[in-house]
């Protein structure tokens, strides 16, 4: 007999939601790494973070680590569209990652536009997700579609 799963709501995501591509979309594009945290600050080791684009066209997408870490590798644009899937959430939660302050949107309060800017690194860009962070300025801008 198999244990009872711990987590009660979906998104079971190692079951449903693998993807052959994984998290690189265009293998000489940009490294975008980082973490998903929770309220508490604590990685979230069971989360799914998917990223997309129109121009060029790209999706990759990935699960966190044991410690809360993902990555993908999509081409360069002004910005990179995202979904977070995670424990808990009844429906996933959409953010960006920008590249410029030009393509944060404007209707994101100033206080709150740095929560969508990526930090450079040497082997790319470092982007946490902060979901219910306290304060709550310092969470992840998500935008509601």
């Amino acid at each position: 007999m198999s244990p009872t799963p711990s987590q009660t709501v979906g998104p079971y995501l190692a079951i449903g939601l693998p993807w052959a591509d994984g998290p690189v979309a265009d293998p000489d594009g940009v490294r975008i790494s980082g973490l998903v945290l929770d309220g508490a600050g604590e990685p979230i080791v069971d989360a799914l973070v998917e990223t997309w684009q129109d121009d060029p066209p790209a999706f990759a997408r990935c699960p966190t680590d044991d410690e809360g870490r993902w990555h993908v590798v999509v081409p360069r644009a002004p910005y990179v569209a995202v979904h977070v899937l995670a424990r808990g959430l009844l429906r996933h939660l959409t953010t960006r990652i920008c590249f410029d302050s030009s393509a944060v949107p404007e209707s994101v309060p100033d206080d709150r536009r740095d929560t969508l800017l990526p930090k450079e690194t040497d082997d790319g860009y470092r982007f946490d997700i902060r979901i219910q962070a306290h304060p709550p300025e310092r969470e992840t801008v998500f935008f509601d579609l």
